[in-house]
């Protein structure tokens, strides 16, 4: 698990290099779907943003995945994704202090929760009126997140092992080196 940001219709993929137009916004629609949430409340799309915002007010996905176009918060975002990934490189890395790695994983779990809620009351409240593609990947999307969870458990255990070992083998390395 390379990134701790989940995927759901309308977010993009991280990739390399800079975002494009729709990556941008966050979306890449499916055909026949709107850009922006503006362009939705013309088509019919089912889903309003807004409400759904008011909604679920604290959910991750507004701060993660959202479609903006606003530069501060595309920058807050790479920013964040940035330390996120730093935290998750020193947790495979086996550097991390057990306080990082119980954060990073903690807001692994919050982020699936979130992304999971969302797309729970999409469905509900939609699932009968979306595209197919779309009602597939809201789907799919709570199927990912249930894995991650489910998975969480035992990558805090496996992580704060692997730590464990390395301090032993620095702690041996000191004392055979004559350095404690």
């Amino acid at each position: 698990m390379s990134s701790p940001e989940p995927l759901l219709p309308g977010d993009s993929a991280r990739r390399p290099g800079p975002p494009t137009a729709g990556e941008r916004r966050g979306a890449a629609p499916a055909p026949g779907a709107a850009d922006t949430p503006e362009d939705a409340a013309g088509s019919g799309y089912p889903v309003d943003l807004e409400r759904l915002r008011a909604q679920l007010p604290d959910n991750l996905y507004w701060q993660l995945g959202a479609p903006t176009d606003d530069p501060r918060e595309l920058q807050a975002r790479a920013d964040e994704q940035e330390r996120w990934e730093g935290l998750f490189g020193k947790v495979q890395s086996n550097t991390a202090s057990e306080e990082e790695v119980l954060r990073y994983y903690e807001h692994s779990r919050r982020v699936s929760e979130d992304y999971i809620q969302l797309a729970s009351v999409v469905l509900a409240q939609h699932g009968d009126a979306l595209p197919e593609r779309d009602r597939g990947l809201y789907e799919l999307s709570i199927e990912m997140h249930s894995s991650r969870l489910a998975e969480i458990p035992r990558q805090i255990e496996g992580a704060l092992a692997r730590k464990e070992a390395q301090d032993r083998a620095r702690d041996e390395w000191r004392r055979s080196a004559g350095r404690e």
